[in-house]
């Protein structure tokens, strides 16, 4: 679907863009692809490792909307991938967080629509579910954004839908590669912030193929989650070293155990074969509004009333299991 199609990423030049804009090169011959990000040492970097001639590098940020506007001329699909993300940053500065997270999705929005875009994909996070942190909050609000721009797109075709997800293996500030650094320096401990917290676990190729797949999939306004494995953090530790462990406490703004489909959405989630929707709780005026059917052709089953999709409720992945899955990640 991707040949000979302009696609834009937005935060292009983070551990999933790199990722993303990979697979589309190896998968596909797209006219232009567009690596949309504000830090221009993380541009130049990128640079140097992709110089097919469809690759363009434009420097901006998602606050500011004419930029957007401008960069998404000619654009077919868009990938939103830009956001604030540390938790303990976003609790000690909200109104960054607010400004990119929340305004940069409406920019997004915006852009898309003014050039006629025909599909965007949003990425968020488990943490947008049931939201306790700021980060978190500012997630939801973006993902309910993302969904009611499918009634604010009237009269265009752009469709926007959400992919929802867990902890990336090794991406960017993940606690993989923060205890890989405690392990070369020869650290006395790994810091664990509760002995019981839990979290669903997901390599960067499966979100790149999962987010790739669902823009197949996707009518517009649906959030898709994947089925994942989950980690206890006390196994990841001892996964990766022999390292003692020791119990430092709950930073600000952070959960024992991650949610990606609240019960309180359980009368609007589909059960598929390898992943969830949860449909839009609001109806869209233009087109039909049964989400138990894909674009694909694929059908899911409505869940149980109360049904919840938890990393402390669900498969969870053995120590063995954790070197092997956290080795697959590097490759």
């Amino acid at each position: 679907m991707f040949n000979n199609k302009s696609i834009l990423i937005t935060g292009g030049t983070g551990s999933f863009g790199k990722r993303f804009v990979q697979a589309i090169f190896d998968q596909y011959h797209p006219r232009r692809v567009i690596i949309f990000s504000r830090d221009e040492l993380k541009q130049f970097e990128m640079q140097q490792c992709f110089k097919d001639s469809a690759t363009r590098f434009f420097i901006g940020d998602v606050r500011d909307k004419e930029r957007l506007i401008q960069a998404m001329n000619g654009v077919d699909y868009v990938i939103h991938a830009a956001a604030l993300k540390q938790v303990p940053a976003a609790e000690y500065n909200p109104m960054e967080c607010i400004k990119t997270n929340i305004y940069g999705a409406e920019n997004v929005i915006q852009a898309a629509i003014a050039n006629n875009v025909d599909k965007v994909i949003a990425l968020s996070t488990d943490k947008a579910a049931n939201p306790i942190n700021l980060y978190g909050a500012t997630k939801l609000a973006s993902d309910k954004l993302f969904v009611a721009a499918n009634n604010m797109a009237s009269g265009h075709k752009t469709k926007f839908s959400v992919v929802r997800y867990g902890n990336v293996v090794g991406s960017r500030g993940s606690v993989v590669p923060y205890f890989q650094q405690l392990i070369e320096e020869k650290s006395d401990y790994l810091p664990i912030t509760d002995i019981k917290m839990t979290r669903f676990w997901i390599t960067l190729k499966q979100g790149v193929d999962f987010v790739i797949k669902n823009f197949l999939r996707m009518q517009g306004g649906e959030i898709y989650v994947p089925k994942i494995p989950s980690v206890r953090i006390i196994d990841l530790a001892n996964a990766m070293s022999d390292l003692p462990t020791k119990i430092i406490g709950i930073r600000p703004g952070e959960k024992l155990h991650e949610v990606m489909c609240p019960p309180d959405d359980s009368h609007l989630t589909y059960e598929y074969s390898d992943h969830f929707v949860i449909k839009p709780s609001i109806i869209f005026f233009s087109r039909e509004n049964d989400f138990s059917r894909n674009a694909l052709g694929e059908c899911g089953q409505a869940v149980t009333q109360g049904f919840s999709y938890s990393s402390e409720h669900n498969n969870f992945l053995s120590i063995d299991e954790i070197k092997n899955f956290n080795n697959i990640a590097d490759d």
